[in-house]
């Protein structure tokens, strides 16, 4: 199930369902430790009588941001009960506080109670062994802890605080958790549990006739117990609406720190241009790490998930920050690759988030021979994204920090990872993760940051390196031109793999990711082996039904959906059809060359969750979200799409 809405700080992440149930809480790393691991942390209402989850069918639901923030903008309506409710969430900018308001609304001509419960389902440190739940009844709030965790939850109506509370024991001994307690409308009060525990906690609204109130609920996490009770006496004294409005400043003001101008794009456009540069900014960790999702749903496929940081993903994710004008979000992310970087120049296959090296299914050796378990276009994009930072913010200070322990070391790792008779880099793992060889994209990159290494080396009149990463770079890029080029197919390969006889065999398989020629400057858009690559993706991996949208290549497995690979090579994925759209505005030289870009961009804007997050892709025959959502990699591409749209156009009027 896709994550519709997410908010956070840098430091804690919240995340809901379709239901509105939130399904992960991590703290305090974006991405690791989720103290919730998918379960439903839900919200219920009773009146007269009757008690409903609002994830059940008979609430009508619309889920939504409020424009240009980071805060949701939700309205609940239930017509047998007569009551709706608009709810807004929102994590604080600096301080880990996640806050809801709700405003309750009585649709009768009578007077009514009503009662929110709020279920509280943590696994804090990700185990339900030796968690604590507890109400403390002075201040009148519940605790869960365990170690150096805490998470304090409180709140207030027109009734006042917490109105009833009840702890006790899930999934152990056949006890199914406090919240089958809260559906008689009544909590019974037990204050305290240990080991597999879980809490519900209710509010009561009083409503006069068309009459509502406003709930606020809040919880607060932290290292000690003295740090989240002074984080809730904080939201008591300068109450919980106050915050709520510096919160929704706060990110209007981040997201429109750049003056896109008068860019002529339809509204729906730079509205999601705005809410993928949010999204982002929720998926990454103040320490620097760039999470490609935090999806936990995505635990019931294969045990893992996407909570890590690819260092391909987050350099991609960098460079788009970087020409939407936030370069000061990137830094982090390279001192991170700089702590990451292996002795021998390169970097491992993904990380977490607290810089240690992630799972993988890379081996070291190979039918009894050693091999690097890499993907080295991920070496490559770091430094080419970073000298796209330099470019941009011209900070020689700190580049000249990452010169001698990222920048040279990754560049001559570069150097000797070559096949020399076919000026190739060796073979490593695809960007996909899937397969071994050397593939088109992985060399573009490599080229790219060689070609990065070589200007970083002139800017520190390092000429001797300049030299030799230059020269080396021109070697890549002929290694590609004669290999990786197929003149009777008239297109790019995706690779070409060393075959038992040591010689080069071709892998024809059409893929979409072979723009990287372009990408990473070996060739420039309207060189014709490019045009025939890119006309040949665009025909041969559209999906030809009512959805489209381009697949990642010919017979994609990964969630797949249909057999029909001649109508449907692969399910859409999002950031292959806007590299489809980058290749037309990058080579366009008039308006009218960017009609086609601008369609995939709308394309993408109908095809986004209702709440505006794109997921990694999309069922080729009813649209729905697969895989993860949001997938951080889907908003980069987008928000790079629109601003290289943004920037062709005003270079083309002023060219005119």
């Amino acid at each position: 199930m896709p994550r519709p809405l997410v908010v956070g700080n840098g430091e804690m992440l919240v995340t809901f369902d379709n239901g509105l149930n939130m399904r992960d809480l991590y703290y305090p790393f974006v991405g690791q430790c989720n103290h919730i691991q998918g379960n439903k942390n839900s919200l219920g209402v009773w009146v007269e009588g009757k008690f409903t989850w609002v994830d059940e069918p008979e609430w009508e639901k619309t889920l939504r941001y409020k424009k240009e923030t980071l805060m949701t903008c939700i309205r609940l309506v239930n017509r047998n009960m007569e009551i709706s409710i608009t709810i807004n969430d929102a994590v604080h900018y600096h301080d880990n506080i996640f806050l809801k308001r709700l405003v309750v609304r009585n649709h009768t001509e009578r007077y009514r109670e009503v009662r929110l419960f709020f279920t509280h389902d943590f696994c804090i440190y990700e185990t339900e062994v030796g968690d604590t739940a507890a109400y403390e009844p002075d201040p009148g709030v519940l605790y869960h802890y365990k170690k150096g965790r805490y998470f304090l939850v409180n709140g207030i109506s027109n009734c006042g605080g917490i109105y009833q509370y009840a702890t006790g024991t899930k999934r152990f001994g056949g006890a199914e958790g406090t919240w089958r307690d809260a559906e008689d409308g009544h909590l019974q009060g037990n204050p305290i549990a240990q080991g597999s525990v879980d809490s519900t906690i209710s509010f009561k609204s009083e409503l006069n006739p068309q009459g509502h109130d406003t709930v606020y609920y809040w919880l607060v996490t932290g290292k000690k117990f003295k740090e989240v009770s002074q984080l809730n006496n904080y939201v008591l004294n300068r109450t919980p609406e106050s915050i709520l409005t510096s919160v929704e400043f706060y990110w209007m003001q981040w997201v429109n720190k750049t003056d896109l101008g008068n860019v002529g794009l339809p509204q729906d456009v730079i509205g999601l241009y705005k809410r993928s540069l949010l999204i982002i900014r929720t998926q990454v960790d103040k320490r620097g790490a760039i999470l490609a999702a935090n999806d936990s749903d995505i635990l019931n496929y294969n045990r893992d998930h996407y909570s890590y940081c690819w260092p391909r993903d987050g350099a991609l994710v960098s460079y788009a920050l970087i020409r939407a004008g936030y370069p000061e979000m990137t830094e982090p992310f390279f001192r991170f690759c700089e702590n990451a970087l292996t002795p021998g120049g390169f970097l491992l296959h993904k990380y977490n988030p607290d810089g240690s090296v992630g799972s993988s299914w890379h081996p070291w050796i190979h039918k009894g021979k050693p091999q690097l378990p890499i993907q080295e276009d991920e070496t490559g994009l770091v430094i080419f994204a970073l000298w796209e930072y330099y470019l941009y913010t011209k900070n020689i200070e700190f580049v000249l920090l990452l010169y001698r322990t990222l920048i040279r070391p990754a560049a001559k790792f570069m150097v000797k990872f070559m096949m020399e008779d076919y000026n190739l880099p060796r073979e490593s793992h695809d960007l996909w993760e899937e397969r071994r060889g050397i593939f088109t994209f992985t060399c573009s990159a490599v080229y790219g940051g060689l070609m990065a290494a070589a200007n970083f080396a002139e800017v520190f009149a390092d000429f001797q390196s300049a030299t030799l990463f230059r020269d080396t770079a021109a070697r890549v890029k002929q290694g590609i031109l004669t290999h990786l080029y197929d003149k009777s197919l008239n297109r790019f390969l995706r690779g070409v793999y060393v075959g038992e006889d040591g010689f080069l065999h071709k892998e024809p398989t059409l893929e979409s990711s072979v723009c990287g020629v372009v990408r990473f400057g070996v060739l420039p858009p309207d060189d014709p082996r490019v045009v025939t690559t890119m006309q040949a993706v665009e025909k041969g991996l559209w999906v030809q039904t009512g959805i489209g949208g381009i697949a990642r290549y010919s017979d994609d497995h990964y969630f797949k959906k249909s057999e029909d690979t001649a109508k449907v090579p692969g399910n859409p994925w999002f950031i292959c059809t806007l590299w489809l759209a980058e290749w037309y505005i990058n080579k366009a030289i008039s308006e009218e060359d960017l009609t086609r870009p601008l369609e995939i961009l709308k394309w993408v804007t109908s095809r986004a969750i209702s709440s505006g997050v794109l997921p990694e892709q999309i069922h080729p025959y009813t649209g729905e979200p697969l895989s993860v959502a949001p997938l951080t990699w889907s908003h980069a591409e987008y928000v790079l799409t629109v601003k290289e749209l943004i920037d062709k156009r005003n270079k083309i009027k002023r060219d005119s």
